[in-house]
């Protein structure tokens, strides 16, 4: 089985980040992953790009795709071409903050099932308010069982470089509000509450949280 995941947003959003540990969280439980991040030429405030590629079998394509299984989506302004690879069921996790009504309706007239989600308040519920982006992937996470709340954990610490650990524990902090909202019921869209079963879940590995 494999997923593609697109990630999108404006430069210092953390996206990235959140591809970054997507993709080490996939690998931690036994999954192949590909990774390609790309941005414009203005560290913040231009386009921020990821493409995901995970799988259960040895990936033989660069992570480069013309149709995706989903998207998360932290900002409307360069989510054009993101969103022209979703497909008829696909799924769109968008920060609901920053994404214009009338783009959500474009998604769902094409059948894409998407879900808005607080993640900028829900990080700064957390005492994070520089991490809505890892919020929006746990909640991710937590709807799809891309992967469990302990591997997206154990991730981020891995990927946070030494100069930047005081932002550590506020980035678990995100991680584990945005995935609690599986319980919660803190989101909203065509799979109905983050915790509802959503169709084409990839279950999360033996073990994991």
């Amino acid at each position: 089985m494999e997923r593609e995941v697109l990630l999108t947003g404006i430069g210092g959003q953390g996206v990235q980040l959140a591809a970054q540990v997507l993709a080490r969280a996939a690998v931690a439980e036994g999954r192949e992953v590909t990774l390609l991040g790309t941005y414009g030429g203005t560290m913040r405030g231009g386009n921020t790009d990821a493409c995901l590629v995970a799988a259960d079998a040895a990936i033989r394509t660069p992570p480069i795709v013309a149709r995706a299984w989903a998207a998360i989506a932290m900002h409307d302004r360069f989510f054009a071409p993101t969103g022209a690879k979703l497909a008829r069921g696909s799924l769109a996790f968008v920060e609901r903050a920053l994404f214009a009504a009338d783009a959500i309706a474009a998604l769902e007239a094409r059948g894409v099932r998407v879900v808005a989600v607080d993640a900028g308040e829900v990080a700064r519920g957390a005492q994070a308010p520089l991490a809505a982006a890892l919020a929006l992937a746990a909640a991710f996470c937590a709807a799809t069982g891309f992967a469990g709340l302990e591997a997206l954990v154990g991730a981020m610490r891995e990927c946070v470089p030494s100069y930047r650990q005081q932002h550590v524990e506020a980035n678990e902090r995100a991680l584990r509000a945005g995935f609690s909202l599986a319980d919660a019921g803190g989101a909203t869209g065509a799979v109905g509450a983050v915790g509802g079963a959503a169709p084409r879940a990839w279950p999360v590995a033996a073990g994991a949280a």
